[in-house]
């Protein structure tokens, strides 16, 4: 590595001061975007003086910006053949890289942008590439497929990018990569991004880069202050119970779920759709056209709650994403930034909730610790507090009714029920009520903190060994009064 670069600040960079052409510079403006955030405040300029990069930085960072723009700008649109290739873990992530970089070329004509994946048939694939593409965003395997068939040609290869290189590996992708890295021309330069850094990112780092620039983004940057994030203490079978709860109370319109295993997705599925909830689940079982169909529901507000698996949500860049939970605590650190990461974008407000349960309180404090961030610990809402906020929401919803519509015919006809049934319109009120906010939920038992539990476990143990000590003495007595 030739050098280091870290960031823990806000992007200050101006796009227009970056040395960025015109074209690409009208369509960032046209897309909204005026300063650069930190990865590619560090990432664009080295990109543009030619050099490789290792990027460290979460999803939602803005990296496909930092290593697009870069490539876009070292295309010749009259060569219409493959000068740029990005390898991604997923399809999803694929696509909407593709898309990205889309836009970014608005103004850039005679530039092709061509998502390859599995799952989609090869032969459509193979048409397109004919037709002439500079920019292939694919999956490994997909990617690695064309090269075999000689569809996609790497001769006019300029640049190659790695995005989201640890998934990939943690996907079994490595020979599939290597494949693809080794199938280069010789002079070619080469990005890699990464959430993290284990041993095996290095070692291709070491094999196919060259004097590559580090760029760091500290994870801090990544948990934003404008996330509000709170833990719960609760047993594992009221879980379900509690989330619930919290969606009652707090009433996102869009949330994530996330669950550590695929089984735990289709049961929490299941439970809330038992329950009326708007909820799908997301993961690697599901077919292709399963996959889509979800994310189409939830991308169009169909689908108010998403249960995913973390390798399933990859990728995944839903805007207006109001709320995330930790149904389960993951097991990687990291993990943890990722999942909250997908609330609070673009200076949004966002609120992330994760569920604990006994000794899973060392792994709060350890993410306290990594992240530079603190969770608060928080009660679970009383059924007294779930009441209040669907009864304010429904009175909300009355009043609007109230002043919107007319009501003569429906007042005559409360009054006659009132009349006939011997009963007070304030009865059919309340009535209607439970009707709409159904019956007042069970009290949820909190969860005793850890310490506590284990105190008092050793308290027990001792009062076992006092109490077994005194019955061995009075034993012991009664045999020598027998021998006497």
């Amino acid at each position: 590595m030739e050098n280091k670069i870290e960031s823990s600040a806000e992007g200050r960079l101006r796009y227009e001061d970056s040395g960025i052409c015109p074209e690409i510079l009208r369509a960032v403006q046209e897309m909204g975007f005026e300063v650069m955030t930190p990865i590619q405040e560090q990432a664009i300029p080295v990109l543009l003086e030619g050099k490789d990069i290792i990027g460290q930085a979460q999803t939602g960072t803005g990296k496909t910006a930092a290593f697009a723009i870069p490539m876009i700008q070292t295309i010749d649109a009259k060569i219409r053949k493959p000068q740029g290739i990005i390898l991604c873990p997923t399809r999803e992530l694929a696509i909407q890289a593709a898309e990205e970089i889309r836009k970014l070329t608005k103004y850039m004509h005679g530039i092709k942008v061509l998502p390859v994946y599995g799952g989609q048939d090869i032969g459509r694939q193979i048409r397109a590439l004919s037709q002439g593409v500079q920019i292939i965003v694919g999956t490994p395997g997909r990617v690695m497929d064309h090269l075999r068939r000689h569809t996609i040609k790497t001769a006019q290869i300029k640049m190659i990018v790695l995005d989201e290189a640890d998934e990939m590996l943690n996907m079994g992708f490595r020979e599939d990569i290597e494949t693809v890295l080794t199938d280069m021309p010789k002079e070619h330069q080469m990005a890699l991004f990464s959430a993290t850094m284990p041993q095996a990112i290095l070692d291709i780092t070491g094999t196919y880069q060259k004097n590559a620039v580090y760029v760091r983004v500290m994870p801090r940057e990544i948990t934003v202050a404008a996330i509000k994030q709170a833990y719960y203490r609760v047993a594992k079978k009221d879980k379900t119970e509690a989330l619930c709860r919290l969606f009652d109370y707090y009433q996102p319109v869009r949330s994530l779920v996330f669950c550590n295993t695929k089984k735990m997705v289709d049961e929490i599925t299941l439970q809330l759709k038992e329950r009326g909830y708007e909820a799908e689940g997301l993961h690697g079982d599901l077919s292709q056209n399963q996959r889509d169909t979800v994310m189409n529901l939830f991308r169009s507000g169909r689908c108010a709650i998403l249960i995913a698996t973390d390798v399933a949500a990859r990728g995944i860049d839903v805007s207006g994403v109001d709320a995330v939970f930790n149904y389960d605590i993951p097991e990687d650190i990291e993990y943890y930034v990722h999942r909250i990461g997908r609330t609070g974008r673009a200076g949004r407000k966002g609120r992330a909730f994760t569920l604990i349960s006994g000794r899973e309180i060392f792994k709060i404090r350890d993410i306290e610790r990594i992240c530079h961030t603190t969770i608060r610990e928080r009660k679970i809402p009383t059924p007294a507090d779930i009441t209040k906020v669907k009864a304010g929401k429904l009175f909300a919803e009355a009043m609007k009714i109230m002043e919107q519509k007319e009501l003569s015919d429906f007042k005559k006809s409360i009054r006659h029920a009132s009349e006939e049934n011997g009963v007070s319109v304030l009865d059919l009120a309340a009535a209607f009520m439970q009707m709409h906010m159904g019956d007042e939920p069970e009290e949820i038992r909190e969860e005793r903190p850890y310490f506590d539990k284990n105190r008092r476990n050793k308290e027990r143990q001792s009062e076992r060994k006092k109490h077994l000590s005194s019955g061995f003495r009075r034993a012991s007595i009664k045999r020598n009064k027998d021998k006497r």
